[in-house]
């Protein structure tokens, strides 16, 4: 889904250029408080996989999860196509997903879910809501909305980087309002 936003340069999803424009346009540009920030958008590659590979197995073996737990729960649950994945620790912990293997990072993909779920709770940038609620009615489907955010939101950290500034949130919500305007 944002392979076509990656460059050779790019190719890891977490501890990379691309990462920390993420962690920026997440971040930077959303009003999240800064310890929040700390907790959710600084831990290394390793800490993110693990993350989800923990919750997964809790999730699986009925475990009580914490609330951010309880939301990534959710968002693997809808991507079953990530679950072998998930139960295979060694191997996808330590796997270079690259844009030459045609297929998503599920860590990446798992990761803006989450984030694009916070945008949404918090309003930020303000109208997303708003945007999302539009754009899932044209979809039909929440998640197909979701989907869509996630191509603008990879858009835009793309063209912040092309041109070496902040990404910009106005822009970004944008994007958004064009695809649930498309007929």
């Amino acid at each position: 889904m944002l392979r076509r936003f990656v460059t050779p340069s790019r190719r890891r999803a977490f501890g990379s250029p691309a990462a920390d424009s993420v962690k920026y346009a997440l971040a930077g540009r959303s009003g999240l408080s800064h310890a929040l920030l700390y907790i959710m958008f600084n831990p290394s590659r390793d800490d993110v996989r693990r993350f989800f590979i923990d919750t997964w197995r809790k999730q699986r073996s009925g475990e009580i999860l914490t609330p951010l737990e309880a939301m990534a729960a959710d968002w693997i649950v809808e991507h079953p196509e990530y679950h072998a994945e998930l139960e295979d620790a060694g191997r996808s912990a330590a796997h270079d997903y690259t844009p030459d293997e045609g297929r998503t990072n599920p860590f990446l993909h798992l990761s803006m879910h989450l984030a694009i779920s916070e945008q949404l709770s918090i309003d930020q940038p303000p109208g997303i809501r708003a945007a999302h609620e539009k754009l899932a009615a044209r979809c039909d489907c929440a998640h197909d909305a979701q989907h869509a955010i996630m191509e603008c939101l990879g858009e835009t950290i793309w063209e912040a980087q092309r041109t070496n500034t902040p990404p910009d949130s106005d822009a970004y919500l944008q994007r958004i309002l064009r695809r649930a305007s498309r007929g």
